[in-house]
């Protein structure tokens, strides 16, 4: 059973709340706990952070349907605390359960946001570079544990750049198995080699056997993915470095 949150713990996750929300273009529903007291706050600590929410919107184009977060204990800076900013005297642990539907997944991906990113990679292909960037890319959820990829690809190589569209069917890296490729087609241009092909794959698989991915002051890692036609939800664990939560509302007046 939850112990009962204290007057401090009530007051930090009201401000956190309202942080929050002004950082949102869009809420259904969102609840964050801080578990802290006075003492544990001069004491260099925090119990947990808990975070829930329902239909979350951030930089208009990035859609999250639902997630639960909850981090371990926290050390915590005292003096910053009780001027009201939480500061992280180390990285915490936080475990977070994401759902994503179909439309949220897309939505993301054609938005500015992601294409300022940039997506590119390089391959070796038998000593010579060959450049990918992709131009548009489309995810499907059909059930049956498979994710469609349709998308467009700029390949550079041997110095001329010519477009490529592809469809691609995946099964995802579960327990039991690797990440398995059901079906890859090239829909226009003129396709590409088996050594490209071997070095693309390869090239994935160097992707998505990284330990963890980096994003701002965060380290994350997917320990579990679950598929459902029009869904998925991802089991993320993380590592923050900070935690973007201040308040003012234990500061002097």
């Amino acid at each position: 059973m939850r112990d009962e949150q204290s007057l401090e713990g009530k007051l930090l996750s009201q401000e956190a709340k309202r942080r929050v929300l002004h950082e949102l273009d869009e809420v259904e529903q969102i609840d964050i706990e801080v578990q802290t007291d006075v003492l544990k706050i001069v004491q260099g600590q925090a119990n947990a952070v808990s975070v829930s929410g329902q239909g979350l919107v951030i930089r208009e184009d990035i859609r999250v349907q639902e997630i639960k977060l909850q981090t371990d204990s926290i050390a915590i800076n005292p003096l910053s605390a009780l001027l009201g900013q939480i500061k992280l005297d180390e990285p915490v642990k936080a475990l977070a359960r994401i759902i994503l539907t179909e439309t949220d997944i897309n939505r993301t991906l054609s938005s500015d946001f992601t294409r300022s990113l940039g997506i590119n990679f390089d391959v070796n292909v038998d000593g010579e570079i060959v450049n990918f960037e992709s131009q548009k890319i489309q995810v499907f959820l059909p059930g049956d544990d498979q994710i469609e990829f349709r998308g467009k690809l700029l390949l550079k190589e041997k110095g001329n750049t010519r477009s490529l569209a592809y469809q691609a069917i995946v099964h995802p890296r579960t327990s039991s198995q690797p990440l398995m490729l059901e079906s890859f087609n090239c829909t226009e241009g003129q396709g590409m080699s088996i050594e490209l092909i071997v070095a693309l794959m390869q090239k994935v698989k160097e992707l998505v056997n990284q330990p963890y991915f980096e994003w701002d002051d965060m380290k994350f890692s997917v320990k579990n993915l679950e598929l459902e036609k029009g869904s998925l939800t991802l089991l993320v664990e993380a590592y923050v470095k900070q935690i973007p939560l201040s308040s003012n509302v234990l500061s002097p007046q």
